[in-house]
């Protein structure tokens, strides 16, 4: 079976987890998505920022209940990553490319990669 065209995909931000359909542009990174209006709030903290800007301890300032309630966002994002790897590995099977050579870029055995992206038992 082909990969799904991108509009058959359901592309979400991978920081706001926005779905296509609620934002105006959506641009795709490398099987990660950022919406207009992150892009947005993007510039606005960089145009914020001094010159010697200090790192920001998410995670320590965070309450219990805050980084309970972030859990369920990252393993969202992580689902889309791993929902858009398959789908670039069947891009790259649709154009003819070997189990092999896909498990090597992978960092993984031809074996490894028929496994956990073919579908098959």
């Amino acid at each position: 079976m082909p990969a799904p065209s991108l509009a058959d995909q359901d592309i979400r931000c991978s920081f706001c987890s926005k779905p296509k359909t609620a934002v105006a542009k959506v641009i795709a990174g490398a099987g990660v998505y950022i919406c207009n209006e992150c892009v947005g709030l993007c510039a606005e903290i960089l145009a914020a920022q001094s010159i010697e800007a200090p790192e920001i301890p998410y995670t320590e300032s965070m309450t219990d209940e805050q980084i309970l309630e972030f859990l369920p966002r990252i393993a969202e994002v992580g689902a889309q990553v791993e929902d858009n790897l398959k789908v670039w590995v069947q891009r790259a099977r649709d154009r003819g490319v070997t189990w092999a050579r896909i498990g090597a870029a992978l960092g993984m055995t031809r074996q490894s990669a028929w496994g956990r992206f073919s579908g098959e038992e």
